[in-house]
């Protein structure tokens, strides 16, 4: 199956969903230990590691830049930046990403940062084994269309059934 074919949902995500599921994975990841520093997974964890810094009061953050996905279509992993910077990993660093979906980039982010604690706010089946904490699970064939990649409007929505049944 092509990859851009294996998505036959799409989960919208608004802004203040966003926000709810960023401080319900705050909640989860309080009290585990002191979080020295979050590494946020750009760009898709760059929201999500700044909602969590703020309700973990982490004032440290810093980025690795890695890029596997065009629209729908997921590729090769490229690392964009050099992470020389972020040598001295401990378990008192915290790696944040916006979902965990194959698990490609997970696991080259945590081949990189092996004793850092690893959470996303999203994830799916075939990806989750690779994180430590997550928030929410989705099925594999479903697209998550985060409120930075689309404009959200108020509108009417038909119920799923009737969705299912209207052609594609």
């Amino acid at each position: 199956m092509a990859t851009e074919d294996r998505y036959r949902k799409t989960f919208p995500v608004t802004w203040d969903q966003l926000h709810r599921d960023c401080r319900a994975l705050a909640w989860r990841l309080m009290g585990r230990r002191p979080w020295e520093k979050i590494v946020a997974v750009a760009r898709g964890g760059l929201v999500p590691a700044a909602i969590v810094a703020r309700e973990l009061d982490v004032r440290v953050i810093d980025t690795v830049c890695v890029s596997s996905y065009t629209l729908r279509n997921q590729g090769e992993i490229q690392l964009l930046q050099d992470t020389a910077h972020l040598r001295g990993c401990s378990e008192d660093w915290l790696i944040v990403d916006d979902l965990v979906d194959t698990g490609n980039t997970a696991r080259v982010v945590r081949r990189m940062f092996p004793e850092a604690h690893f959470a996303t706010v999203y994830a799916k089946p075939d990806g989750r084994p690779e994180v430590d904490t997550y928030i929410t699970e989705v099925s594999q064939d479903t697209w998550i269309l985060f409120p930075w990649d689309a404009e959200i409007h108020v509108e009417f929505v038909s119920p799923i059934a009737q969705q299912s049944k209207d052609p594609a």
